[in-house]
């Protein structure tokens, strides 16, 4: 750390000590006050010294600047009554508003003792009083603090090296990116959060617990700067500390956004090393695009093997590239590619590493295709605290990307086909409604269950419209003897006896609606459409 005050007093050999004068800025002071010139004083004593310098000059703040600590003799000051009437006050603002930390005085060399009025000057603004004693010449006190300031350089230095070698090996590590945040994290005993050029979170398995990484008030900043479209590095700061956003790719074509927060602002090698990790992660999402499509292609040719029954010739393959396939049973998900994929196949890359050869995913034309070894749980639709990790996982992955996502219940590899089937019937259902909705949950509610959940109400209302226009225009009952009809079980008698009309009025208004909707309602398939498009209608 950097030399204070504080850690100058500390240093025998230079027998140092600060004037004992209440820093209350007087018995008149009000509470406030003495708070305020105490809390000044503290700052001072506990700020860094970024050097110290000598001068007798009335006025040397042209050759200070901030951090410093000033030593004087006091032949400024005058002697007997000229140092009685000098202007404390006035010298000491002077230094307080260059950013000066603390003065010392020379206390036996040109004066003897300290000058009360100075004293009492530096009380009032709650400025540290340095007595410098006999025999202890400045040069030792400007000697020990850049020692202290030489050596402490040296080792930020050293940890810079040290640091940036941890982040680089991190960054050869086949989770790239991921392995660089968290060696991040350790370096700087900071929170790290990785966000979509959407401004989604993506979630960094491994990285330690923190409420703030992606608190609102961060995803909005991380909103604000991706909108922009270019790079930028903006700073904040909530309740837990600063927070740094950092946006990553190329101008006009973002790839999201780091963000940063600690409790204490990063000196300049930690800005340095954040610096460096920037660019990496820049380069390593350029550079991974072909590696990445590459990669995607050998996944959806692996899961074709599989669904084609060559299991074992695809384990063979995942097997020297990424691990061993799941073990049976599997859940199959199906989840809906959206626009920015490519980031949500990043966040399922490392979720898959992270299950060790528990899930695996590829895609599939318009879907992604992920296969999770169920476990004892069947379903995703069970509790989160009766799902395994990688189950529970990959609920919070589309949870926190917002996706749209079906799921099937627990199958072998030979079942695979018509679970992938269920998934994505399951995916259909959701009419593009983010989350995630599980195959049983609807296949419970039967076909028109089904039809139902996948939006075919849409459907309905299209082919019952031209009955219901019909009926508008012409004061009709179309829609209405339908209905009745198929409630009487297309019985013309019974229907004719419930709706008060003669049985040939009932195959009329049939055979009419038959004609506006262009179908046979003597056959079982034009009964069918009718029948479902009412049900579903209603």
């Amino acid at each position: 750390m950097l030399p204070t005050i504080q850690w100058l007093l500390t240093r025998r050999t230079l027998r140092l000590s600060v004037i004992e004068v209440s820093a209350t800025g007087g018995a008149n002071a009000s509470p406030v006050e003495s708070a305020r010139l105490s809390s000044a004083f503290t700052a001072r004593m506990s700020a860094p010294i970024s050097w110290v310098h000598s001068s007798d000059l009335d006025d040397p703040t042209p050759f200070l600047s901030r951090g410093n600590v000033l030593l004087t003799d006091g032949a400024q000051f005058g002697f007997g009554a000229a140092a009685e009437l000098y202007d404390y006050d006035s010298y000491i603002e002077r230094l307080i508003d260059t950013g000066l930390v603390g003065l010392g005085f020379a206390t036996h060399f040109l004066h003897q003792g300290m000058p009360e009025a100075l004293a009492a000057a530096c009380a009032r603004v709650g400025f540290p009083l340095i007595d410098v004693p006999d025999r202890v010449p400045f040069i030792a006190v400007i000697r020990e603090v850049a020692d202290r300031i030489a050596a402490e350089r040296s080792r930020r230095m050293a940890w810079s090296i040290s640091a940036h070698k941890a982040i680089s090996h991190a960054a050869l590590k086949p989770t790239g990116l991921r392995s660089t945040l968290i060696e991040l994290e350790r370096q700087l005993s900071c929170w790290v959060g990785l966000f979509d050029a959407t401004g989604h979170p993506i979630p960094v398995p491994g990285q330690q617990r923190s409420a703030a990484r992606f608190a609102q008030p961060v995803r909005d900043e991380v909103a604000r700067a991706l909108r922009k479209g270019s790079r930028s590095s903006t700073a904040f700061t909530l309740d837990s500390g600063q927070v740094t956003i950092q946006t990553l790719g190329q101008n006009g074509e973002l790839r999201g956004a780091l963000a940063l927060g600690r409790g204490v602002p990063l000196d300049r090698a930690e800005n340095e090393l954040v610096t460096s990790v920037i660019a990496m992660a820049t380069l390593a999402l350029e550079q991974n695009r072909t590696l990445d499509a590459t990669r995607g292609q050998l996944r959806s040719s692996l899961l074709e093997l599989v669904l084609s029954g060559n299991v074992a010739a695809a384990a063979a393959i995942a097997g020297e590239v990424w691990g061993a396939l799941p073990v049976a049973p599997l859940s199959v998900v199906a989840i809906a590619r959206q626009t920015h994929s490519h980031f949500v196949l990043d966040a399922l890359d490392a979720l898959s590493l992270d299950a060790d050869g528990s899930a695996f995913f590829a895609v599939r034309g318009d879907t992604v295709v992920v296969l999770v070894e169920a476990g004892a749980q069947q379903q995703f639709s069970a509790l989160p605290s009766e799902l395994t990790d990688v189950q529970r996982d990959l609920t919070q992955l589309i949870a926190d990307h917002e996706l749209v996502a079906g799921s099937s219940s627990a199958v072998d590899y030979a079942g695979l086909g018509a679970a992938l089937g269920h998934a994505s019937s399951a995916l259909y259902a959701r009419s593009g409604q983010a989350g995630l909705t599980d195959f049983a949950d609807i296949g419970d509610s039967g076909m028109l269950g089904v039809l139902q959940a996948a939006g075919a109400e849409r459907v309905a209302h299209r082919v019952l419209t031209p009955l219901s226009d019909f009926d508008s225009a012409h004061s009709a009952a179309l829609v209405e003897t339908l209905r009745s009809w198929f409630a009487n079980d297309c019985s013309w008698g019974a229907t004719a006896a419930k709706l008060g009309v003669h049985r040939h009025t009932v195959r009329s208004r049939v055979d009419q609606a038959a004609s506006i909707l262009n179908l046979d309602l003597e056959s079982f398939e034009g009964r069918l459409e009718v029948w479902a498009a009412l049900r579903l209608h209603g």
